[in-house]
């Protein structure tokens, strides 16, 4: 199996990315290590991250895990995320020439969107998943909508999942999940509450393997 369709794999195995976004240097590895600690094997580390190609340097040589990076804006963005060994880019926006670079390169795509149309533009140009961003007030039921024209489309919503509507975007048609400040709480961060955030990343991820059909 290439990279490429283990990364793949690994997505419709796991269905949930940890997504971290801080400006505090040193919470960055702990908070990362706690939600690993909690189960996750799906990681992102948004590029206005604290030397974000450092930490996705040093998880990528963990063969469990499967990095990526995020807030990845343009090809020179790809590029350095890609040498770093992030095996997914995701973007807040739509840029054919990462999706490109992605598909020249072996990556897994995700680039941002939200109305129907830019996910079908996104689709027609090589995404892999179109990242549901900003996620609307009514997300499951946006989510269902669109999905019923084009069930076709591999939709991920991030900003706006929590534990407790994880349920309502899996059984609305999520093809996965990014948990962002819903798990990376800011008062954990600040506070230091590591555990916290493990023992959330537990939780958060019982709830999604109960969604998750058995593969075999």
């Amino acid at each position: 199996m290439s990279p490429y369709d283990a990364t793949l794999a690994a997505f419709a195995t796991h269905r949930a990315t940890a997504i971290l976004r801080t400006d505090d240097p040193a919470t960055v590895r702990p908070a990362l290590d706690a939600a690993i600690a909690g189960g996750f094997r799906l990681v992102e580390v948004t590029m206005t991250t604290p030397d974000c190609l450092a930490h996705v340097r040093a998880l990528a040589t963990k063969p469990e895990l499967v990095i990526g990076c995020g807030t990845v804006l343009n090809v020179a963005d790809a590029t350095a995320a890609h040498a770093a060994g992030a095996r997914f880019l995701v973007s807040p926006v739509t840029d054919p020439d990462v999706i490109g670079y992605c598909r020249a390169h072996g990556l897994v795509s995700m680039p941002g969107t939200f109305t129907p149309t830019e996910m079908l533009q996104a689709h027609r140009a090589g995404a892999d998943f179109c990242k549901l961003f900003p996620a609307p007030a009514n997300g499951p039921e946006y989510l269902r909508a669109v999905r019923g024209p084009m069930p076709f489309l591999r939709i991920v919503p991030t900003s706006g999942v929590t534990e407790e509507n994880v349920d309502s975007w899996l059984l609305a048609g999520a093809s996965g999940v990014g948990f962002v400040a819903s798990l990376f709480a800011a008062d954990d961060l600040k506070h230091r509450r590591f555990e916290a955030i493990a023992q959330r990343a537990a939780r958060m991820l019982a709830k999604v393997r109960a969604h998750t059909p058995a593969r075999g």
